[in-house]
């Protein structure tokens, strides 16, 4: 049996967490926080993602598609609310239909199933939608994560293992052949650390001696919600063709597990690594993100789309405008603001984004540096994987 200490109560933490103490090693969970699950994992949209935008053969896609099936599974044996919704990706005029059919060709390659639909058939899924054509993908679902952190963390416990909140963790130190965790709490010794500290990974792998590969920059997507009384808009989750120019999807409508529909989020620079609004900013995070070049190549590359991003953040009618190419009949007037999240991303030095999941190794540690969406959907499968890496920096 060996001692595992682990920082972060996000999914991917607890996952790990709750994998190791059920094979029999002495697990130890360290949050800052004092509750589970509070920024990240907490604050997405709850999406079941099937795997189907991501490079063939990536562990994004790979992942995925078997995280689709696995987290649906745990769902259901330990009774956190799920449901196998689908999802339409919607062309709304013919200059994106060579997109969807790009999609369609990504989705045969990565295994999932998936149909190109006209118009008329979207709507007979969706029928408040505006569509050419569309792509149904019927493994996608939604789940409550927050549930999910719940069950895995009463795993970790009623497998002897342990979790403290409220606590701050600076660094970790080897010292042959254990690890000493610096925290708020005086340290904390081990056999081996697994870092998933999300939004801050990259700092805490600097500050335990390594050389991350890429830097955390902190996108914060902004949601709103269909008042009650127009969330039969939308059935089950819309999504648009995503614009090949920018980095991300773009706004959505999802069909929440209690019955409320989310629309976002946008992507726009966060001024604090935990900036879930304009007014939250961080000196040492503005400084952290204007200093790395990769963010000015990045926003080169995007002017015009980053620019739409930053004005539809700041105009409920710009963002309601955005939904209303998905669902025409969505009005300023049917959106209520709700919570935020940040993405935790990974930006290489040339701007371009890390689009894999990023596992980085030191003697006796590893560090999880990049692990956005859809890691939610794959963390029972992530958590698989950092098992085996645990075993080989032990070795």
């Amino acid at each position: 049996m060996a001692r595992i200490v682990i920082v972060g109560t996000g999914i991917v933490g607890l996952a790990v967490a709750a994998r190791l103490a059920e094979r029999g090693d002495d697990v130890v969970v360290l949050d800052k926080e004092h509750r589970l699950a509070a920024h990240q994992t907490g604050r997405n949209s709850g999406v079941i993602h099937s795997g189907l935008y991501y490079a063939p053969g990536s562990l994004k896609a790979r992942m995925s598609r078997a995280g689709a099936r696995s987290m649906a599974a745990f769902a259901a044996e330990h009774g956190v609310a799920t449901e196998r919704t689908g999802k339409l990706v919607v062309a709304t005029d013919d200059a994106q239909v060579p997109g969807l059919h790009k999609l369609a060709d990504r989705a045969k390659a990565n295994d999932i199933e998936a149909t190109l639909l006209s118009g008329a058939a979207a709507r007979e899924h969706e029928p408040h939608v505006r569509a050419v054509a569309a792509l149904h993908v019927p493994s996608t679902g939604i789940v409550d994560y927050r549930g999910v952190c719940d069950a895995l963390a009463r795993t970790v416990v009623e497998h002897g293992g342990e979790i403290r909140l409220g606590t701050v963790v600076a660094a970790a130190r080897t010292q042959g052949d254990r690890v000493v965790v610096e925290t708020s709490d005086g340290d904390v010794t081990g056999d081996a650390f697994v870092n998933c500290a999300g939004l801050f990974s990259d700092r805490l792998a600097a500050a335990s001696g390594l050389t991350p590969d890429a830097r955390i920059v902190p996108f914060r997507g902004e949601y709103f919600e269909l008042v009650p009384e127009r969330a039969d808009l939308v059935r089950g989750l819309i999504y648009p063709v995503p614009d090949p120019r920018f980095p991300f999807l773009g706004v959505h409508l999802t069909k929440m597990v209690n019955g409320s529909v989310h629309a976002g989020p946008n992507a726009v620079l966060a001024l604090a690594r935990e900036g879930y609004r304009w007014s939250d900013v961080n000196a040492r995070d503005v400084v952290d993100a204007l200093s790395w070049p990769g963010l000015w190549r990045l926003g080169a590359r995007n002017l015009r789309p980053g620019a739409q991003e930053v004005l539809r953040s700041l105009s409920r009618a710009r963002f309601a405008a955005s939904l209303a190419e998905l669902v025409p009949e969505i009005t300023a007037a049917d959106l209520v603001p709700s919570a935020a999240g940040v993405r935790a991303q990974a930006m290489r030095r040339d701007g371009t984004l890390v689009d894999d999941f990023l596992v980085q190794r030191a003697p006796r540690q590893v560090h999880v540096l990049n692990a956005p969406s859809p890691a939610a959907t794959a963390a029972l499968e992530i958590a698989a994987h950092l098992v085996t890496e645990v075993d080989a920096v032990r070795a």
